[in-house]
């Protein structure tokens, strides 16, 4: 398969509250959807697409993730921890502590394990790299509480919180269109050394320092499916869309 990339990143620390009762005694990333725990699910997407090694960063149930990857060696994957056993570092802060994994690569791979999505993710990837972009992020049109906002060449301009209010523009342009944020990040390695961020932080964040001096693209794909089953209502959807 014509893949240039190699490694992927599963963010798999966070504390799961929205996922309450299940996360008081288990990690949000071994939920299970039709037999198969979301950690199990994402491995499995990943290698669809070639894409066998894989860093996990963990933190809430941690012992749960490590002990199920070691009893399913991996599902046939490469996993390696990275343990934010001190304190959950958020998306931004979690890549960080990874970023050695990364070194020989030239891009990688980002994303939530609570997503659950069957996109084409070679076509992002060709996407990725056509428009040279220093990271491109995967988006859709649906209704969200929180919208990247892009111009017209697809390039990231800021962000806005629909519900407080809040917005933070990087780039000034005409015609700004909201787009949803799908948990998918692609990522040009070099990006790991303009992080300037210390500590816990969000990837959004990174993003909106530097898109006024960087192509951030956004990739749509709204024909695929796609949900976030951080939820408990989404875990019981996504019963449907995913056997």
């Amino acid at each position: 398969m014509n893949n240039s990339i190699h490694k992927a990143m599963l963010l798999a620390a966070g504390l799961g509250t929205r996922l309450k009762p299940f996360t008081d005694k288990h990690p949000k990333a071994l939920a299970v959807v039709n037999n198969k725990t979301l950690l199990q699910r994402n491995i499995e997407y990943l290698q669809q697409f070639g894409i066998k090694n894989i860093i996990v960063n963990v933190h809430h149930f941690a012992e749960q993730i490590v002990t199920t990857i070691q009893n399913n060696n991996g599902w046939g994957s490469n996993i390696t921890i990275s343990d934010e056993g001190d304190e959950v570092l958020e998306t931004g802060g979690g890549l960080k502590k990874a970023a050695w994994y990364f070194a020989q690569e030239e891009n990688f791979l980002l994303m939530n394990v609570d997503m659950l999505t069957d996109m084409n993710l070679s076509e992002m990837i060709t996407h990725h790299i056509t428009t040279k972009a220093l990271a491109t992020l995967a988006v859709t049109n649906r209704t969200s509480s929180r919208y990247l906002l892009f111009d017209k060449e697809n390039r990231l301009c800021g962000w806005k919180n629909i519900q407080t209010k809040e917005e933070k523009l990087s780039r000034n342009a005409p015609d700004l269109v909201e787009k949803a944020f799908s948990g998918i990040h692609i990522i040009r390695t070099e990006l790991l050394s303009l992080i300037h961020q210390q500590g816990k932080f969000s990837m959004i964040d990174v993003y909106l320092s530097l898109a006024s001096n960087y192509n951030i693209q956004c990739y749509h794909h709204h024909n695929s499916k796609l949900i976030d089953v951080g939820k408990p209502e989404n875990l019981q959807k996504a019963l449907t869309m995913f056997e």
